[in-house]
């Protein structure tokens, strides 16, 4: 994992873990005057679903005489609901022997105006990841959940000092909450200049006074959570800021004008790595003695290499060791290694076979968060590999590159995702391929919906009573396997069980499990799974003359419900394809009265089709559905929303049986 990028999912994590240790506060001490000042803000009415409004968020960088980052954040928060009361925690990272938090201090301030403080006594510390045997990032925290209510004002000022790796910065004017006033300061070395980008906002241009620069926004609204919505991240306003000297030659390598200039950077990094000794090439050639293509191979690692356990131990993060990989033949030995060791051993394991690869640094978890405008390291918090293959491998994650030639994209880490198949979190995403002059940023491939199928195969017998019994077999591929596989092994077999068979009654009540069998296929990227089940009163008996049922019995796991009327943010969809095909055996004495109307949709973004067919005593549905990766703009949400509930109409409509 590329430490010094992403720290989001960790501090949340931890806030989260320390939130029932609320500090004892016994001092009643006067908060800072900014802070009062924003507490004297009376802010607008929000819709009774916000929970909290921040009065002010303010961050103050200058860049000292000795190099050194000095950052101050000031930054308060108006607790509205019982619910807003998690705001009341202040979170303050740091690098060991890298960087350290100067000053820390939090406040409250009731409503009636008197204020409490907390400082050093309540202050916890711990490691920044919980995953990782050992990391020197750390945070700081002071909790002060358990003091504070509706009406309450909540606020912190931290003063951290580091190094900077990159003359880069990034600044978010906002989170998911309404955000009253927003501001970034950077104060520069007298001759030095800066120059920023804004995402998801109008432009922000900054004050300039010599080389302090400010760039402030107000009134920004709450942001919605909205299901099928981008990330925040792509939706709330945020910044990215270069700097450096008018001399450009004291930047080398703090300082980037092109992705070419990353790749060679990062190119430095990896490429010293990749050592192939002895014990790399007998472990390949042991690895592929019975494959008989250049996929057999390449697949043969790539199970090996993500088999190997997952353990993150970073050491000299602050000096760019976050995004170097230890040596291959580390790795190996150790048995161990984090996402860039993998990628790095999985190219020394091939390398010795003659193929190449390429290390890729990507971010892991939103598609569409790198910006191309912005040549950065500081953008990516996970590494992949691209290895260049012959015509003759032929998998949906071929992309082919100018300079490079064809490329397939696999990630060593997802253990759930075999060579041939990307992680869709990862699908579409820009990615830099580090690869010296040669490389760049590069889109990822995104897999069709074909190969992302679930096909269904139901078989029932329904009798007299209403009860059934039946089976089911589900046969999947793509991302769809990687679902199911995931599920699969994060369980015991028991729970596994609990869960499938509550998953059928989802659609028949009081269903039960009779058997259960899966086939982890995970070379061919499928998974298979088959159902035998019963359940009693599936169909209402009526005056003994009709009966009701429903012909889809259990669920799509994606099914999706948009129930709002109106959207603020765009439908974010995924490429996929179900179909399925459901056979009941009718009750002897019955026939069927009334059938629902077949069902034919289509759009740009997706088909669905049902259709009813009666023979030889038995009720033939079949329904289908295709979806296209797409983004449908909120103009067009209406379309999406009339699609999705159409096809829950088709998919609860029942069918009708008379007794002869």
């Amino acid at each position: 994992m590329f430490k010094v990028v992403n720290l989001s999912r960790t501090i949340f994590s931890l806030v989260i873990m320390v939130a029932g240790l609320s500090a004892t506060v016994f001092a009643d001490d006067a908060a800072p005057a900014w802070m009062r000042q924003a507490a004297a803000i009376q802010p607008p009415a929000y819709d009774k679903t916000v929970n909290a409004v921040v009065l002010q968020n303010e961050e103050t960088v200058t860049l000292d005489s000795s190099g050194k980052l000095i950052t101050t954040d000031n930054y308060a928060v108006k607790i509205l609901t019982r619910e807003g009361k998690k705001e009341a925690v202040a979170v303050a990272f740091y690098l060991v022997n890298f960087g350290k938090v100067r000053d820390m201090q939090a406040w409250i301030i009731r409503p009636d105006g008197t204020a409490k403080s907390y400082g050093k006594k309540e202050i916890i510390d711990h490691i920044s990841d919980p995953d990782d045997v050992y990391d020197e990032g750390r945070v700081k925290i002071i909790n002060a959940i358990g003091d504070v209510d509706t009406g309450y004002i909540f606020g912190y000022s931290v003063t951290t000092e580091d190094s900077p790796l990159f003359y880069q910065d990034r600044y978010n004017f906002q989170l998911d909450l309404p955000t009253l006033m927003s501001r970034y300061t950077l104060n520069l070395p007298a001759g030095w200049k800066a120059n920023s980008l804004t995402f998801n906002y109008p432009d922000v241009k900054p004050r300039v006074a010599g080389s302090s620069y400010t760039w402030e926004v107000r009134d920004l609204p709450p942001i919605k959570d909205e299901p099928l919505s981008p990330s925040f991240m792509n939706i709330a306003p945020r910044m990215v800021v270069n700097y450096g000297p008018e001399d450009a030659s004291q930047s080398v390598n703090k300082a980037f004008t092109n992705w070419t200039d990353v790749s060679k950077w990062g190119t430095t990094l990896h490429e010293p790595q990749v050592i192939v000794d002895d014990a790399v090439a007998i472990k390949a050639r042991d690895l592929t003695a019975n494959a008989k293509t250049e996929l057999e191979k390449i697949q043969a690692i790539g199970k090996f290499v993500q088999n190997l356990q997952y353990i993150s131990i970073d050491i000299g993060v602050g000096y760019g060791n976050g995004m170097k990989p230890r040596p291959s033949t580390m790795v190996l030995g150790r048995g161990y290694g984090d996402c860039k060791d993998k990628a790095n051993l999985m190219r020394a394991l091939l390398k010795s076979l003659k193929i190449e690869a390429y290390p890729v640094a990507i971010y892991s978890g939103d598609p569409d968060f790198v910006r191309k405008e912005w040549a950065s390291p500081r953008q990516f918090n996970h590494c992949i590999i691209a290895i260049r293959v012959s015509d003759g491998t032929v998998v949906p994650t071929v992309i082919t590159d100018a300079k490079l030639g064809r490329l397939m994209i696999f990630d060593a880490t997802d253990q759930y995702t075999p060579v041939g198949d990307l992680p869709d979190y990862l699908q579409g995403s820009l990615a830099l391929i580090m690869a010296g002059e040669n490389g760049g940023l590069v889109q990822m491939p995104v897999t069709p919906a074909a190969f992302n199928a679930l096909n269904r195969n139901t078989e029932v017998n329904l009798l007299a009573d209403g009860s059934i019994t039946g089976t089911i077999s589900e046969r999947s591929t793509g991302q769809s396997s990687a679902y199911a596989r995931r599920l699969f092994r994060s369980l015991s077999g028991s729970a596994y069980n609990q869960v499938i068979e509550r998953w059928l009654t989802l659609g028949a009540t009081a269903a039960q499990l009779v058997k259960l069998t899966s086939n982890d296929k995970q070379i061919d990227a499928g998974f298979d799974l088959d159902v035998e089940f019963s359940a009693p009163r599936y169909g209402q008996v009526m005056q003994d003359r009709l009966m009701v049922f429903k012909p889809v019995i259990a669920s799509r796991t994606s099914s999706i419900y948009l129930t709002e009327k109106t959207r603020s943010h765009p439908v974010m969809l995924e490429s996929e394809s179900f179909t399925e095909t459901a056979t009941f055996k009718l009750p002897v004495g019955f026939v069927v009265d009334e059938m629902p109307d077949a069902v034919n949709l289509s759009t740009n973004f997706g088909k669905y089709s049902t259709k009813y067919e009666v023979k030889d005593g038995k009720l033939l549905f079949t329904r289908v559905l295709v979806m296209t990766r797409t983004s449908v703009p909120v103009d067009k949400y209406n379309e999406v929303r009339d699609f999705y509930s159409k096809m829950m109409d088709a998919e609860q409509a029942p069918v009708v049986l008379l007794r002869k």
